[in-house]
């Protein structure tokens, strides 16, 4: 007990640490930092930040239209809450008997970033050397900024990357209960949930695919593997949500009427078009980079065979192309894990070690300035007490 306690000590200041010194300017209300003007708000430009509020609106209203109506004044369609799925507000309600909905909002992140680092933790660790893989749980603490950014603020990425590394920890490890429940609680929490299904498919069916092909449907469910049907946990939970839908917003479909939330297009890198709703900028070279990195991730991990990485990697970058919108690296999150694994060898070199001395303080600036300018207008908190 002691030792685990030792051991799952300097995760939780991993997590924590930096979080904090992120919050701490916004904490003493520091007019300037480094340079950089900060709005005196407090920590409500925290909780203000996006989409942090939009969740509130859920954990308060749980998708009641009369509710939502009545009690916020945000000018948006009841069915554009339908793509902040349910998990994370309902974790927010849970906690807010005790904190308030803004600091339970807090809380929930802070606790889902420390999850996500332990099951980082137990996932690099299967891949290399024990010191490695605490060196490689830091740098993932801090990069990239936008991840740092998510996990200081109101938001659920933290929850979904959280589950989606222990669901494909475990399916790894052939524990397919644990990884089909671990797959519903990244499904109920955000939409890419349902790609874990689709890349635990493609791993099961696609080395029988012959077999199949050239067999009678009666026998396909001896050449399935009959251990690995947990994971049917996980398009289960999506139609739980659907039809949470159905209840609260009389539409089973809501999430596909949710307005301009759904940022995928035909055809494939219009996230160029400088004047789509979501880009509005031609300052766009960095997602070039982005495609680069995460393409040549995939290589790496396709030449290491790592079958399972590259079926989810895979999928989800491919999804990426067709995403139309400015924070692509957003996007790019729940497979920065697996990036990880894939330039593992690379990222423990001593040379980028000491190359990540040189961006610590770019990060944190960069997070001070995101975190400024990325807020939600609100004019009266009362609603969300």
């Amino acid at each position: 007990m002691a030792r685990n306690l030792k051991n799952f000590l300097p995760i939780i200041l991993l997590s924590l640490v930096p979080t904090f010194l992120i919050w701490i300017p916004f904490y003493l209300n520091l007019k300037v930092f480094w340079t950089i003007p900060l709005p005196q708000q407090g920590m409500a430009t925290i909780v203000s930040n996006y989409d942090g509020p939009l969740y509130l609106v859920v954990a308060k209203s749980l998708y009641d239209p009369n509710v939502v109506k009545n009690l916020f004044s945000f000018n948006l369609p009841v069915e554009y809450y339908a793509a902040h799925f349910p998990l994370f507000p309902l974790l927010i309600r849970s906690v807010a008997l005790i904190l308030g909905y803004p600091y339970a909002m807090l809380a929930v992140t802070l606790a889902s970033s420390i999850l996500c680092l332990y099951f980082f933790h137990k996932l690099i660790n299967q891949y290399v050397d024990q010191e490695n893989a605490f060196w490689l749980t830091l740098f993932f603490s801090l990069f990239p900024a936008r991840w740092l950014i998510v996990r200081s603020v109101g938001s659920p990425e933290p929850l979904f990357l959280a589950a989606t590394i222990a669901s494909i920890y475990y399916f790894q490890g052939k524990k397919y209960w644990a990884a089909g429940l671990w797959g519903a609680v990244a499904q109920l929490t955000k939409s890419p949930g349902i790609l874990l299904f689709a890349a635990y498919f493609g791993v099961i069916f696609a080395p029988k695919i012959n077999k199949l092909i050239t067999s009678d449907i009666q026998k396909w469910g001896k050449i399935a593997d009959f251990k690995s049907y947990p994971i049917a946990a996980i398009p289960a939970s999506l139609l739980a949500v659907f039809y949470l839908f159905k209840i609260q917003l009389n539409d089973f479909f809501a999430y596909f009427h949710s307005g301009d939330n759904i940022h995928l297009f035909f055809p494939p890198f219009q996230v160029f078009n400088y004047s789509a709703p979501w880009v509005n900028t031609h300052w766009l070279e960095e997602i070039i980079f982005i495609y680069l990195v995460t393409t040549i991730g995939l290589f790496y991990l396709i030449k290491q065979k790592r079958h399972v990485l590259v079926w989810y990697v895979g999928a989800f970058l491919t999804s990426m192309l067709f995403v139309s919108h400015r924070d692509v690296m957003r996007y790019t999150l729940p497979i920065v894990p697996f990036l990880y694994v894939a330039f593992s060898d690379l990222l423990c070199k001593k040379e980028f070690k000491l190359a990540f001395v040189v961006i610590i303080i770019p990060i944190y600036l960069f997070s001070l300035t995101y975190i400024t300018n990325n807020t939600t207008p609100i004019s009266d908190w009362t609603p969300f007490l």
